[in-house]
């Protein structure tokens, strides 16, 4: 049995990271938490939040240069979908800590 309280904090952890994905090192969060932790559950919601960092690079190098062309409106969409869809990732995990978060619509490598 794990800690539901541990499982609850460090998936938040992992997932809440992103929030401060303008700083190279947000990515390290997950990465610690996923080298520390011995729970399967803590362990795929470190991969995920990894493959999200990893995803919100990739879109932001495609929007960045496209939001000049579109007055700003893609990188509004970008914004609005890394922030919601991170908001729903905690909003999950606060719900149901024994269930990992799947991001839609992300490659995932890790």
């Amino acid at each position: 049995m794990y800690d539901s309280d541990k499982r609850k904090l460090l998936s938040l952890l992992c997932h809440g990271a992103i929030f401060l994905s303008t700083l190279l090192f947000s990515i390290g969060v997950p990465i610690a938490v996923l080298l520390v932790s011995d729970d399967p559950v803590v362990k795929d919601n470190a991969k995920e939040a990894i493959n999200f960092h990893f995803n919100v690079w990739f879109y932001g190098l495609i929007l960045v240069p496209l939001s000049f062309v579109t007055f700003g409106l893609a990188g509004f969409i970008g914004f609005v979908l890394h922030w919601g869809l991170t908001i729903m990732a905690v909003l999950h995990i606060l719900q149901d800590p024994n269930q990992p978060y799947r991001y839609p619509f992300i490659f995932r490598l890790v």
